[in-house]
């Protein structure tokens, strides 16, 4: 008889447990639907023409910026018409910028580029405007400088096959052409 009463008490405490634990989650959750701001059309539109002129967007990043603000669909299709409208969103312009920008500063090459650019659901004929952006001799200067930086980096690497690999893999991920880096690995080899 003691042990059903001690276990009708435990029940009960655990029971009280599960039910505390339950309405604690269902006020947390509350809670944050609370703290989310919601906006109108007009100050949605504010907020992304800010986004957008603080540097160069494309239509994709603008969508997930307005799925996160919990725009409705009809809502985020009448702000990127307005955008596009009022030219705060090109995609032609991002990706030139795009490509001039990757190209200079991380030292990527054409693959890399038109891969992440397709990411960005860029399209065929804006990433080869974008491709244009860049010069034949910079581009070709860029990959010889960013090669033989590599190799002499190299230098104590003693097992040739392992440094081969160690150097084709670091243009590779920067998107540098096949032909190129193998053609440039036997330059370096001779010499």
């Amino acid at each position: 008889m003691a042990t059903d009463c001690q276990n009708t008490t435990l029940l009960s405490i655990t029971l009280r447990r599960v039910f505390l634990c339950l309405i604690l989650k269902f006020s947390d959750y509350f809670s944050l639907l609370k703290k989310h701001k919601t906006y109108t059309v007009d100050e949605a539109k504010s907020r992304l023409e800010r986004y957008c002129a603080y540097q160069e967007r494309c239509h994709k990043e603008v969508n997930r910026k307005l799925k996160e603000m919990r725009m409705i669909p009809d809502a985020i299709d009448l702000i990127i018409h307005h955008l596009i409208q009022h030219n705060y969103l090109n995609e032609t312009r991002f990706a030139k910028a795009f490509a001039r920008g990757k190209f200079r500063t991380k030292h990527w090459g054409k693959n890399r580029i038109v891969r992440e650019l397709k990411l960005r659901d860029i399209s065929a004929f804006n990433v080869k405007l974008a491709l244009k952006e860049i010069s034949e001799q910079d581009y070709f200067e860029s990959f010889h400088n960013l090669a033989e930086k590599r190799w002499a980096q190299l230098e104590n690497e003693s097992n040739l096959p392992k440094k081969k690999k160690k150097f084709a893999d670091y243009l590779l991920y920067r998107g540098w052409e096949y032909n190129l880096i193998f053609d440039k690995l036997n330059e370096l080899i001779k010499n």
